[in-house]
């Protein structure tokens, strides 16, 4: 068991110093990012809602085609992979990188790592449960499907996509600042006080 631990351990090291080194040129760029969306200042929520609010609605008044938007996304892609390792050293200083910064940029990019092993575990286990239980996959995948469907029917699509970028630009913050461990806490506690009522109801 020790030794599965440590080959993973290796593994997880390996791949973070691999992820590391692919993204040296953005690491100040990421860092930065990563100050904004953990809410190291006040404003910081306000100024991510509002940009990310700016930006959709110039989404919304330009009103792109499915094939414009994905080009020009792609070509904004392919510029701040061109741009950003060369301007982030003149405008951030790379003579400026500190123990603690290279400390959370390692700590970042484990994350990241951490992120990719969930979501390929996750897709195992669905893989699995396809041959293990087929039926209860496909009830799960058609249900969950049949769900989303809906939901994108009954909500606008851009205004669905704002609320879901809206909410992932705000979770590192959220969380944190322990707002999601707090409310999941209260929400918990209401439905254990609803469990115990239903109980004594019972008896």
């Amino acid at each position: 068991m020790a030794e599965g631990d440590n080959k993973s351990a290796n593994m997880l090291a390996q791949e973070t110093a691999q992820l590391e080194e692919q993204l040296q040129g953005w690491g100040e760029v990421i860092l930065a990012g990563d100050r904004v969306v953990r809410w190291e200042k006040p404003w910081f929520p306000g100024a991510l809602m509002g940009g990310t609010t700016v930006l959709f609605l110039l989404i919304y008044y330009l009103d792109p085609s499915v094939l414009t938007g994905l080009s020009c996304s792609v070509m904004l892609l392919c510029l701040a992979d061109y741009l950003v390792p060369t301007l982030a050293p003149r405008v951030f200083g790379s003579n400026k990188w500190t123990t603690e910064q290279q400390q959370r940029f390692h700590e970042i990019c484990g994350n990241l790592v951490k992120t990719q092993r969930r979501v390929v575990g996750w897709w195992k286990r669905l893989c699995a449960l396809k041959e293990e239980k087929p039926k209860m996959y496909f009830a799960s995948v058609i249900s969950s499907l049949l769900a989303v469907a809906w939901i994108g029917q009954q909500v606008h699509n851009l205004f669905l996509t704002y609320l879901i970028v809206s909410f992932l630009l705000l979770l590192p913050g959220l969380n944190q600042h322990g707002v999601i461990t707090k409310y999941a806490s209260m929400a918990k506690r209401e439905i254990n006080k609803l469990l115990k009522q239903k109980e004594k109801k019972n008896e």
